[in-house]
């Protein structure tokens, strides 16, 4: 059996070990349908579907509308002498009631010496706590690239000119729209094929992602960001780059045949503005690679038991647009108050955090994440440990070299060259700068040039500089703190050498 089973594998497989409650999360009611009725015919069970709307659906497609009721359809199941399967659809709505909760716990019992089984299909997950030990949860997993492959043949052979479409004489091309697709639902896959053909006829990969896009920002929770950074932007950090090189490699399939395990993750620490993120955006330029963004804070919900929820959508659409970078910006922010959850928010945080820190110990799929926080101090020593993350780098304030290397590539950026400016003496002037702040020394230096009505010379940005006051001054016992923890701890992100002088960490000039 294949490391990863297939959703409906596992159903079955629960069927027949007579769990008298399985719980399917997925938002593809016809899909998963399809496989419980070839589940049913295949173990000669009936099949029986329930909604609120229209009663229960007898095998022969025929309605009991008098059990809308939620508590009648369960006395139903439980007096019902037959072999089958009962699919009962967004259920989950009416699992807050006690009356409900109760039936539920009595049927559990009941149906374990009966070969009756109750599914509830529903998109959302909402086990109470009474029930927890009753129910197994299958998260029914989105099309694989296969499945989506079948999809855009399915599509091709319904049209009068599909020997004109490109995909049928590639399977390169196939691949690609294929791959392009993944993270999407059967449904949406092909409302979307169906349009790339209205718009341009032919499967065109750029309208699958922009669809895909907006798809997966209705989450609230994920954000599909274009990464136009390259890794040539990024000033210094040569050690970090270096070994995104060799991590970059080990996505292929002869990695796979040489032993090697697909990469997990880093976590960058350090100094604000030093380039954290600005890295993390030039990962997926580099590796050319999705990038979703996890916006932790938007994870947390007001309702009960969403949170958690959210959580879980965001790392199974993450799983399923594999292989990809998940990207958590500032992570210290999104889970403060971690110490204090179970007195402030019931426990929220550390359920959350838990499951997220579960998933990244045991993630087996090619989902490289990238977590990034300003202060170490906030970070739970257990995502810290060794496992959770491939290694922990350290971003500290930029070396001389890598100061001048940093206004090159600004000064470039905007359509200025060299010439003309003393890159040595600024490098030098600018000691204790972030990389942002020396950016934001050429922005503010080209405002100055510009409101004079001049071209931007060495005297706009040197004054610009002297007004200047640097992170490093108003947050120096801080910084101080995090080099004190980052020398034993973490591997640094450049070729820096310290030294110590006068009980404090310092850093070198190269």
């Amino acid at each position: 059996m294949s490391e990863i089973q297939d959703s409906g594998d596992k159903i079955e497989i629960l069927i027949r070990a007579r769990y008298p409650l399985i719980y399917v999360v997925s938002f593809e009611e016809g899909r998963v349908g399809k496989r419980l009725e070839s589940i049913a015919e295949e173990r000669k069970k009936q099949l029986f579907n329930w909604t609120i709307t229209n009663g229960l659906e007898l095998p022969d497609g025929s309605w009991i509308t008098e059990l809308k009721d939620p508590i009648k359809v369960l006395e139903y199941i439980l007096q019902s002498d037959t072999n089958a399967l009962f699919v009962l659809h967004d259920y989950h709505h009416y699992l807050n009631d006690p009356v409900v909760v109760r039936k539920q716990r009595d049927l559990a019992h009941a149906l374990k010496i009966t070969r009756k089984n109750i599914i509830f299909l529903s998109p959302v997950l909402k086990v109470p706590t009474e029930l927890e030990k009753e129910i197994a949860v299958i998260d029914y997993r989105l099309p694989g690239k296969e499945e989506l492959t079948e999809i855009i043949k399915r599509i091709t052979q319904s049209l009068d000119d599909a020997g004109k479409l490109e995909v049928l004489k590639s399977a390169e091309k196939l691949e690609k729209i294929a791959e392009a697709a993944l993270g999407l639902t059967a449904e949406e896959a092909e409302n979307v094929f169906a349009k790339s053909l209205v718009e341009k006829g032919q499967f065109d990969i750029t309208i699958v992602l922009s669809e895909k896009e907006q798809i997966i920002r209705k989450s609230g929770v994920l954000e599909y960001y274009h990464a136009n950074e390259k890794m040539q932007e990024v000033g210094g950090l040569e050690e970090l780059k270096n070994w995104l090189v060799k991590r970059g490699k080990a996505f292929t399939p002869k990695a796979r045949e040489f032993g090697l395990p697909e990469p997990r993750g880093i976590l960058l620490l350090g100094i604000p503005g030093c380039g954290k993120s600005l890295t993390a955006k030039a990962i997926a330029g580099m590796w050319q690679l999705p990038l979703l963004k996890l916006d932790v804070g938007k994870v947390f919900s007001s309702y009960v038991g969403s949170s958690e929820e959210n959580v879980r959508r965001a790392i199974q659409t993450a799983e399923s647009i594999a292989p990809c970078i998940l990207w958590l910006d500032e992570m210290e922010k999104g889970f403060s108050g971690l110490g204090s959850s179970g007195m402030t928010d019931g426990g929220t945080t550390a359920r959350v955090f838990g499951t997220f820190l579960t998933w990244l110990q045991e993630k087996k799929s090619a989902v490289f994440v990238v977590a990034t926080s300003n202060n170490v101090s906030q970070l739970p020593p257990e995502l810290l440990r060794k496992g959770r993350f491939d290694e922990i780098f350290y971003v500290d304030l930029p070396t001389k070299e890598e100061r001048k290397e940093i206004l090159k590539i600004h000064l470039e950026k905007r359509k200025r060259g060299q010439e003309g400016f003393d890159i040595e003496k600024i490098g030098r002037e600018t000691h204790g700068f972030s990389g942002s702040e020396i950016e934001e020394v050429i922005v503010s230096g080209l405002y100055d040039a510009f409101n004079r009505d001049e071209e931007l010379k060495q005297e706009h940005l040197e004054q610009v500089i002297k007004t200047m006051i640097p992170l490093s001054q108003t947050m120096e016992e801080q910084i101080r703190g995090i080099r004190d923890w980052a020398k034993l701890r973490a591997r640094r992100a450049s070729n820096v050498h310290w030294e110590e002088e006068g009980g404090a960490i310092r850093q070198l000039e190269m």
